[in-house]
């Protein structure tokens, strides 16, 4: 196995470009807020819902832009409030133009009132990923005053009535959701993926927690690789690597399958990291832009669903499609924000990938950062309109997403603050429920103090 590099040293002009970045992402949050429910709508594209994932990600970014001065507190914690305030308050009754039931919430909402939008599925992962945010904020606002009092209370009376039993369905793992119309989804949360967080949460739950047999039958489906020289725990699209690592600090601490396999799950993200720039030097279609400083393969936007020709092949493009590397799908389609939010693993690598996209394709004129994603093999004639933009300096031509999505911009203001200064990480190592989660999935080692067990 090759050495990977871990540590890099930041100088004044690194800080100022990460700096740079996070505020230009955490503006999403600030302009797609409502302010009267705390309700974050999930991209920039017109008449798109809320998702309640992206409220998830706010409630972690206010606290980060307090520290950094990008909000003052009295604005975030009142943003804070009007969220939980909607959330612990809301229908739960299970109706088709409701809130949501069991605890659980739809997966988009409406902007205004707040309830189901588009006959979405009750989610349990953006369920999670909402808890995630609260528990963190609850974590964070630990003064003495009313108001952040009333975060603390708020957050536990909704982290408690999520029935994790109920979404059992009679098995141990899972399901992905539940719809009033139909019941239960048929799939659940198997092989490894962004459950970790929903697994650790379910396990810690108040009232209705679930047994370690339901983690056991998660990572029993996990499936240990060997790519380009690397062993890992396989996921293809880098999301997967990131999304729990956001509020879970897993240096140095380990299950039973990652005890068995001598790492730990920052390490396995670190070498997916690597993968994925190796996949992008070895560029098996030849897509144009593919290099050391131009990778990123996860779930996004892309030119659309269409098969086309590219250097004298038929290609299949795609629209908005989990890609992956290095057993794809793959379009050409580079999304900048999974390689930042890989900031915390593979620094030093990450930050060349920075100042190589700062010369090829430039920020969004949308005022948030980079663009969501581009690709550069799409035929020209069919970039057009806001898809439309040049890069390079050699006036070529190349596709671009206009849109911008909250979950694409959360995790890089949050990312890049545990690089930072591990913020996130560290006040969530102090929250009981994460700690006790981790715990009872057989974690040990580092900074839990305890010894590895074997969950059944």
């Amino acid at each position: 196995m090759r050495a990977l590099t871990q540590t890099v040293t930041l100088s004044s002009d690194d800080d100022a470009l990460l700096d740079d970045l996070q505020r230009k992402a955490f503006r999403f949050f600030e302009r797609h807020v409502n302010p009267e429910n705390g309700l974050v709508l999930d991209s920039t594209q017109p008449g798109q819902p809320v998702s309640i994932a992206a409220v998830g990600f706010a409630l972690s970014c206010w606290p980060v832009a307090i520290e950094r001065g990008f909000m003052l507190r009295r604005e975030a914690l009142a943003h804070t409030l009007a969220a939980l305030r909607f959330f612990d308050e809301a229908d739960q009754s299970g109706a088709k133009d409701g809130v949501g039931y069991k605890g659980f919430f739809y997966h988009f909402l409406k902007p205004g009132t707040g309830t189901r939008a588009w006959n979405c599925e009750l989610s349990t992962i953006d369920t999670a990923l909402l808890l995630a945010g609260m528990l963190h904020a609850a974590q964070y606002f630990q003064g003495d005053s009313p108001h952040e009092r009333e975060v603390r209370e708020r957050v536990q009376s909704i982290y408690a009535r999520t029935d994790w039993r109920w979404a059992q369905n009679g098995q141990d793992a899972i399901v992905l959701g539940w719809k009033p119309e139909s019941g239960f989804l048929a799939n659940r949360w198997f092989g490894y993926n962004e459950a970790m967080v929903l697994y650790v949460l379910a396990l810690a739950a108040p009232e209705f927690p679930v047994t370690p047999a339901a983690y056991h039958a998660w990572t029993s489906t996990f499936k240990w690789r060997r790519l380009y020289g690397w062993p890992v725990l396989y996921a293809g699209p880098l999301f997967i690597h990131q999304y729990s690592h956001i509020w879970l600090d897993l240096r140095g601490i380990q299950d039973a399958f990652m005890a068995a396999k001598k790492t730990d799950y920052f390490e396995n993200s670190r070498i997916a990291t690597h993968i994925h720039r190796e996949y992008a030097i070895r560029n098996p279609h030849r897509f144009e832009g593919y290099e050391k400083n131009c990778w990123g393969f996860t779930a996004s936007d892309g030119p659309g669903d269409a098969t086309q020709r590219y250097r004298g092949r038929k290609r299949r493009f795609y629209g908005y499609v989990a890609r992956g590397a290095p057993f794809g799908p793959d379009d050409g389609t580079i999304s900048p924000w999974a390689a930042i939010a890989s900031s915390p693993f593979a620094p030093e690598i990450v930050l060349d990938e920075i100042r190589h996209l700062e010369r090829l394709i430039g920020h969004s004129p949308a005022g948030y950062g980079f663009h969501a994603s581009f690709n550069l093999s799409w035929p020209e004639a069919n970039c057009t309109g806001a898809h439309r933009f040049r890069y390079g300096g050699s006036g070529r031509i190349g596709w671009v997403s206009p849109w911008h999505f909250a979950l694409n911009q959360g995790p890089i203001v949050l990312m890049i603050e545990n690089y930072r200064t591990r913020m996130i990480w560290d006040q969530m190592r102090e929250c009981a429920p994460v700690k006790l989660g981790l715990q009872r999935a057989g974690f040990g080692g580092g900074w839990l103090g305890q010894s590895t067990s074997v969950v059944r």
